[in-house]
């Protein structure tokens, strides 16, 4: 029997130093990653002020129970370099609407956001010149149906070669 077959391994300062590495190194990159994935995957801001938003809360929200009892709903389109919008009832036929106003704006970013007033195109159908982007868009509408609030309508479309998809 040799002395080195029955010697134990010494713990040194050097392997408490690549414990600590490995121990450290796995938080850093476990928040960094997370960091970086919530950064990535943020929506955007959704109100300037929440508190002043919180204020309006209730009467918004009886605004859209009234406007869902109506069973309206709304069409969207994006095509061949034009936004169209027309409103249909629950049988499918055009409500008439005295004007529509879209406003399209990035998730993340101010820096394409635009506002359209539609013109009517016929059989209750609104329209404007404008082609989106491709990418995703936050899309808010407000038609005018002679109600006491605007008929409001919020989407999240994603364009593709001009269209939505």
């Amino acid at each position: 029997m040799s002395g080195s077959a029955g010697r134990q391994k010494e713990f040194t300062g050097k392997h408490m130093l690549l414990i600590m590495i490995a121990f450290f190194g796995v938080i850093v990159t476990v928040n960094v990653t997370m960091a970086v994935l919530a950064n990535s995957s943020w929506t955007g801001l959704i109100v300037q002020n929440s508190y002043v938003a919180s204020q309006t809360f209730n009467e918004r929200a009886a605004e859209g129970r009234v406007q869902d009892a109506l069973g309206w709903t709304g069409e969207l389109d994006v095509a061949n370099g034009a936004v169209t919008y027309r409103l249909v009832d629950a049988g499918g036929d055009p409500i008439r609407l005295d004007g529509v106003h879209i406003t399209m704006h990035r998730p993340v970013t101010a820096d394409e956001d635009v506002a359209l007033e539609m013109t009517a195109v016929g059989d209750g159908t609104f329209g404007a010149a404008h082609g989106p982007g491709d990418g995703t868009w936050i899309v808010k509408i407000e038609a005018d149906a002679g109600l006491e609030h605007p008929f409001r309508d919020f989407r999240r479309i994603v364009v593709r070669d001009g269209a939505i998809r």
